[in-house]
């Protein structure tokens, strides 16, 4: 819906597309936090105080006559999201046996991918009409997810959730493998669109219908992952996605045939899933001292890696179109000795 953005706005489509920027950096550097905060306050109570600021933030989004308010409603929106995702990780740890986590785990990612991968063709069938639907629809479905029902907090001293316990050395390790994947994975879908128009000259909607194969292949692949995760351990997993990975990013900057590069796409979203089921499951599994906070920071690191990818793959991207896909391909391979050795220190940092 950028396009119809920059119409109404009277802005031009790369101040539209700002928008991003303004919802994912709010949203990614409040998560390094917000696990911990919500943790302290409450965690059912944050969740549900955070769908109805969404509420309020997405009706403000549909209603902005000014590009400035509508940009500071998308930040907002950043921020009243980032208290969401970890916590409903941590409630999900909180009720599921350790042997049957990383199904469980899969079964999250298995909602997120399809959310993310349906995201773009609802938001563009709104903007067939306008695109203040869009954040009118997203309102109300806030509004329902804040009255849904969630699995009661059980009692816990406020010195519990402590930032420090969060930062742990640990934490970090795992944050660092999934902000390298994430950079060189999933937030890939740009060049891959890039690719998409350069060498097969496809229309955008033919070019949107490619991309939808890495978030199908995460959804339709994420419990048989998840299983995969509990009965070979989740380093496994997470070794077994970077690698893989590696191959498929690699494929698609020296091949010349579409169904290869759709096929490549495809194996890098079941590629996501096993890189972001295991960490989660080592994060999550390891206890529950700091463990909101901890996932809050892990989760955070996997966006800021995400909104890393434009900045450093574009210009590689023009320098030569193989030679973005090689480098990203062989970024995925360190971070290997990440997952397989264990981390330095389990104490905080």
């Amino acid at each position: 819906m950028l396009p119809e953005l920059s119409a109404a706005f009277g802005v031009t489509q790369g101040t539209a597309a700002t928008s991003l920027t303004a919802y994912l950096l709010p949203f990614a550097v409040v998560m390094l936090v917000s696990g911990t905060l919500g943790a302290r306050w409450g965690p059912v109570r944050t969740i549900r105080l955070a769908y109805l600021g969404y509420v309020l933030v997405a009706a403000l989004a549909a209603l902005a006559p000014w590009f400035w308010l509508f940009q500071a409603s998308r930040g907002l929106q950043g921020v009243a999201n980032a208290f969401t995702t970890p916590l409903l990780l941590t409630k999900l740890a909180e009720i599921t046996p350790r042997q049957r986590l990383g199904r469980s785990l899969g079964t999250f990612g298995a909602m997120q991918a399809i959310g993310q991968t349906s995201a773009p063709l609802v938001g563009g069938i709104a903007a067939e009409s306008s695109w203040r639907w869009a954040f009118a629809g997203i309102a109300a479905v806030a509004a329902v997810l804040a009255a849904s029902p969630l699995p009661p907090d059980h009692g816990r001293s406020a010195e519990v959730a402590r930032l420090r316990d969060a930062w742990r050395r640990d934490v970090l390790w795992y944050g660092l493998v999934v902000f390298l994947a994430w950079a060189c994975l999933a937030g890939l879908p740009f060049l891959v669109a890039f690719r998409l128009e350069d060498l097969f000259a496809l229309s955008p909607g033919m070019r949107g219908l490619v991309l939808t194969a890495f978030g199908f292949a995460g959804f339709t692949t994420a419990r048989l992952v998840g299983a995969a995760s509990d009965r070979f351990g989740p380093r496994l997993a997470v070794t077994a996605g970077l690698l893989l990975g590696a191959v498929a990013i690699g494929s698609i900057g020296l091949t010349a045939s579409l169904p290869v590069v759709a096929a490549a796409w495809a194996l890098a979203g079941v590629c996501g899933q096993l890189i972001l089921v295991g960490i989660n499951t080592l994060v999550l599994g390891g206890g529950t001292q700091g463990r909101s906070g901890a996932i809050s920071v892990v989760t955070a690191l996997r966006f800021l890696g995400m909104s890393a990818s434009p900045a450093v793959f574009t210009g590689l991207y023009h320098a030569g179109p193989s030679l973005a896909f090689l480098v990203a391909a062989a970024v995925l391979v360190p971070p290997v000795a990440l997952a397989v050795i264990r981390p330095p220190s389990q104490d905080p940092a």
